[in-house]
């Protein structure tokens, strides 16, 4: 279909782009990391006049590393479009939405009925977990003390996100128990990626409206806008974009959504091996 593509275009000739990445699942690899060939390729799409912005369920600081490691200075979104910021600058566009404080304390109530592992509140800022029996550093790109304990005292306005841990196996039902319970207020969506966290944010929030404030910022239409995605949590921005791209890995209903599939997974630079050739900039 990649062929089909370019036909679009006179002489065969991609106009400049902005390329939306989500990142587990679809940029990052199996070890949660940008390859030197994805790397590179995104890289190389930026030195031909192309744009690149992360639009991802995680929060900035265990996405910042990657917004670093590209070289970026276009708009970030995070919290999967609750959350859309010039990293490390004063932007007068910036936007965040939060959700309900008290919402926060009434599932952390319901912790052990819902199986859960934690249960953790964020902002742009900061982290508040209700334990740290399962706090993992690495995972939370940060240490932890007491003032990150989830607490109606540490807790004091309302958060942009909320993140709980599950297993495999009861993540749809966890995701289906939320959104019968809080629905009216909330959306429940699933990272990509090895572990099974649910994603909870205001409702309405979704990676496309993120995407078209990108856009709309950086002064590129919708019909330019090629985005890769590989979850549930990608399907409106799939099908926002003018391209929308799903991975090989990715769930059949992102597939079923998406205008075409990558050859490879994330795990085998499918991103770079689809990008190059559909922008026609391999060295």
């Amino acid at each position: 279909m990649l062929d089909l593509v370019k036909e679009n275009f006179p002489g065969g000739t991609i106009l400049k782009k902005l390329i939306a990445i989500d990142l587990d699942g679809t940029t990052l690899n199996a070890q949660s990391l940008i390859s030197a060939t994805t790397e590179k390729a995104l890289k190389n799409a930026m030195a031909h006049g192309h744009y690149v912005s992360i639009v991802t369920g995680r929060p900035y600081r265990m996405s910042g590393q990657f917004y670093r490691q590209l070289g970026l200075a276009t708009p970030m979104v995070n919290f999967n479009g609750a959350l859309v910021h010039m990293p490390e600058k004063q932007w007068a566009d910036e936007l965040e939405t939060g959700i309900q404080r008290d919402l926060v304390f009434d599932i952390l109530a319901q912790k052990k009925a819902l199986n859960l592992d934690f249960v953790a509140a964020e902002n742009k800022e900061t982290f508040y977990i209700d334990s740290l029996d399962y706090f993992d550093s690495a995972f939370f790109a940060s240490e932890a003390t007491e003032n990150n304990l989830l607490t109606a005292k540490n807790l004091i306005t309302d958060p942009t996100s909320m993140m709980v841990r599950t297993s495999k196996d009861q993540a749809a039902l966890v995701s289906d128990s939320l959104m019968k319970q809080y629905g009216d207020y909330v959306d429940v969506r699933t990272w990509g990626g090895p572990t099974p966290i649910l994603e909870i944010v205001s409702k309405g929030i979704q990676k496309a409206k993120g995407v078209e404030q990108v856009a709309k910022y950086l002064d590129v239409k919708r019909s330019d806008i090629i985005a890769f995605g590989d979850e549930h949590n990608d399907e409106e921005m799939l099908d926002y974009v003018g391209w929308g791209v799903a991975m090989k890995n990715a769930t059949d209903q992102i597939k079923s959504v998406a205008n075409d599939i990558t050859e490879k997974t994330n795990d085998e630079d499918g991103l770079a091996d689809y990008l190059e050739r559909y922008l026609d900039i391999k060295k």
